[in-house]
């Protein structure tokens, strides 16, 4: 055989150039084809704020009300501190309102004492309602209630809880077709260990189960739900055994299953979830077993298998607590604490979110 000559060694060139430049080019569409899926799929990110009246803040929640969205977080020089109050902006449809102090720690001698892990909550038919916690430490705090008739713009007395209530501990109860609420709830004094709490009067009165877990085998507080059919309820919990740990329901939160591990990893810090109007359910949490970063958005059909399908945030620092809701046009809204130094608030179409490689 002949060894090619220089035009037929050009022209081989010339064709292993194109391939190269048609793979380079096939590669870059696919590319921009997922970042314009990933665009199509946020629809906002925003900071609630950009500048407050307190240096440092943590642990939001976000709520619908009939004229718009309100969100909550607790602000001060720093967690722990006596001058931490629970703060409040509104969205009006256009912007997120200056940060007003709903509620603080002031008792009636005049001593001050630290909020902790506000939630918000609007009810079928309403008020609006704020749970929150006063004291100096977790193990030692109390649950506290406020509400609202006019959307968060006047708040009522504070009321203190029943002696052993404390509301929803992090993330938002869930209310039933016969209107009683289930709360999500734990206690940090003997153990980290789950409870759950009913009311059947708006948060008037309430009852509380034995706990879940037993504080040694997993250690886990902050429970958030999720809904299944034929009243069957999932439970996901915080814990420090380095997974996200779950219990099942099969009765509306009557009787529960034994805690068990989930494969899914946790750094030791706040999750939240939320059921979708189509069966679908999404969950925020930081997917690693040390540190707050990165933060994601998993989604599952079953609650068991979950797919990571919106990286919120990748780069050093802590992204946490995060809250999750999803409005009456279908649209997920999610806050989170970014930093201690601000409040993040992402808006996300759910029906454009795909798995992410």
């Amino acid at each position: 055989m002949r060894p090619p000559g220089v035009l037929q060694l050009a022209s081989l060139l010339a064709c292993a150039l194109l391939v190269s430049c048609a793979s380079r080019s096939t590669q870059q569409s696919a590319e921009k084809e997922k970042t314009s899926a990933l665009e199509s799929a946020v629809i906002k990110s925003e900071f609630i704020y950009e500048t407050a009246p307190f240096p440092s803040c943590h642990a939001s929640t976000i709520a619908e009300t009939p004229g718009g969205f309100i969100a909550a977080w607790f602000g001060g020089t720093g967690e722990k501190n006596p001058d931490v109050g629970i703060w409040i902006s509104r969205h009006d449809g256009q912007r997120w309102s200056p940060p007003v102090e709903a509620a603080n720690g002031i008792q009636g001698e005049g001593r001050r004492f630290p909020c902790w892990n506000p939630v918000l909550f609007y009810p079928k038919g309403g008020p609006l309602q704020l749970y929150y916690k006063v004291g100096p430490s977790p193990a030692r705090w109390w649950g506290m209630l406020i509400t609202s008739s006019d959307e968060g713009k006047t708040w009522s007395a504070p009321v203190r809880l029943p002696d052993g209530i404390l509301g929803p501990i992090k993330n938002k109860p869930i209310q039933f077709a016969d209107g009683s609420i289930l709360s999500g709830s734990s206690t940090e004094h003997e153990g980290w260990q789950v409870h759950v709490e009913r009311s059947r009067d708006l948060g008037r009165t309430w009852t509380k189960s034995q706990p879940l877990n037993d504080g040694r085998e997993f250690g886990v507080i902050q429970p958030t739900f999720l809904r299944h059919p034929n009243h069957h309820l999932q439970m996901l919990c915080r814990s420090r055994q380095g997974v996200i740990a779950e219990c099942w329901s099969t009765d509306d939160g009557e009787t529960w299953s034994p805690m068990t591990g989930t494969t899914l990893p946790n750094p030791n810090s706040g999750i939240d979830a939320v059921s979708l109007s189509d069966g679908q359910h999404l969950l925020v949490y930081n997917p690693v077993k040390r540190g707050r970063t990165p933060l994601v958005l998993g989604r599952s059909t079953d609650g068991k298998q979950w797919s990571t399908v919106l990286i919120l945030e990748t780069e050093p620092g802590e992204y946490s607590y995060p809250a999750i809701i999803q409005a009456r046009n279908g649209m997920v809204h999610i806050t989170y604490t970014w930093k201690r130094q601000r409040i993040r608030h992402w808006v996300v179409n759910p029906a454009r979110l795909h798995p992410v490689e």
